[in-house]
């Protein structure tokens, strides 16, 4: 079997990568190990960027007829005062959202079928197959107990944190963070916010998300060396312990709330950012570029830069692909160092907030990149195109 793309990784990164290599007009085949519609481990808030390429995808809507709710405002707490930051109309939108991965991840998927992608579920890939030249040809994978061979032009992993691509190709840390942060989270009913809710303190941070079925993410974040120590014999209290040692007055709402599922963990990683592209071959999402979540922009990541690489495929050049890296790592490199420096929890107040407007300056920066792109050609799928398998 050959085809013009394989994507590893049906996830957000790989999903949107598959869509609109499709939607360009490309034979693209996208492999999961998974399930079609699971979960995974992951918070969900979005940013400006990450919701203008959803509008413009046309997934928006159906996020929104979804019951996502919109996000009109971010609060940041601080020791001495809160910020609030309205979110304003700016390039036809006017809200954020927060959808569930299980709802996020799926709309790609089928997007990306509907699109012509042929996806295909219980795949686990085992290796990338090179020519003597050593350019990536394709990769083996196991699915349904056979081994199989599936021959592209260029493999993309989008196959998460520990990317079975990247190890394959030895993609290279161009980029190393320093910090980490260790984060448990979960979902409650009847506890009422207005937008994003982040509160930061010296010993840890707190946040809230408003999500679908008017649930509500709540999560706590330390420095990563104290997190299998804080949590060792009882997470669901440390859960709430560690809540309560940032703001007393936050936890004591928990109280009238409901939790309706179980306290999840990420014990935490330090960030990277990989070489982004070699021969046949390229990375997109975590499995190329990875910071702390504790700035909740690893989504927004990951779509922004599922575009930038199909427009760099569809010009069909290396040059193209290393504007791509170039572009990639310009708009992150800067994210990236603010993040880590956040993730430390070696700052004062002031210098949390002048971190936090940094951060907000090159989020702006990435919007109007997103923004000022033309927008991608798109073909017809055929009648026949694949579903879900």
């Amino acid at each position: 079997m050959r085809v013009d793309a394989v994507v590893v990784g049906a996830r957000c990164a790989g999903a949107a990568t598959a869509m609109l290599l499709a939607r360009a007009g490309g034979r693209v085949i996208l492999v999961d190990k998974g399930e079609h519609g699971a979960d995974t481990l992951s918070t969900h808030a979005l940013m400006r960027g990450a919701i203008l390429q959803l509008h413009r995808w046309g997934i928006l809507p159906s996020i929104v007829a979804a019951g996502t709710p919109p996000v009109r405002s971010t609060t940041f707490s601080y020791s001495a005062e809160d910020v609030v930051v309205p979110i304003e109309p700016r390039f036809d939108i006017d809200a954020l959202y927060a959808p569930r991965r299980v709802l996020l991840d799926r709309m790609l998927v089928d997007a990306a079928a509907a699109s012509g992608a042929d996806v295909r579920y219980g795949v686990r890939v085992e290796d990338v197959v090179a020519d003597d030249r050593g350019r990536v040809r394709g990769i083996t994978a196991v699915a349904g107990g056979s081994r199989q061979r599936i021959d592209a032009d260029i493999v993309i992993g989008a196959d998460g944190l520990h990317s079975t691509i990247a190890q394959r190709v030895g993609a290279a840390r161009v980029v190393e963070g320093r910090h980490a942060t260790g984060t448990l989270y979960s979902y409650w009913e009847n506890l009422p916010v207005e937008g994003y809710y982040w509160r930061f303190r010296a010993n840890g941070s707190i946040g809230a998300i408003p999500t679908n079925h008017g649930a509500t993410c709540v999560f706590a974040s330390i420095p990563s060396e104290r997190f299998r120590s804080e949590i060792r014999h009882d997470p669901t209290s440390a859960y709430r312990r560690l809540i309560r040692d940032v703001s007393a007055v936050f936890e004591a709402r928990l109280y009238g709330a409901r939790r309706v599922e179980p306290v999840r963990g990420f014990g935490g990683h330090t960030g990277f950012i990989k070489q982004g592209f070699g021969p046949g071959w390229a990375l997109v999402g975590d499995a190329g570029y990875f910071k702390d979540p504790l700035t909740a922009h690893g989504i927004t990541d990951a779509l922004r830069d599922a575009e930038l690489l199909v427009r760099a495929i569809v010009h069909g050049t290396d040059g193209a692909l290393a504007e791509y890296e170039r572009t990639r790592h310009d708009l992150s490199r800067r994210l990236f160092e603010l993040t880590d420096d956040i993730a430390s929890f070696a700052w004062t107040d002031d210098e949390l907030q002048s971190l936090h407007r940094g951060f907000s300056r090159e989020m702006s920066r990435e919007v109007k990149a997103l923004a000022a792109l033309e927008p991608l050609a798109w073909h017809s799928p055929s009648a026949s195109a694949p579903h879900v398998a």
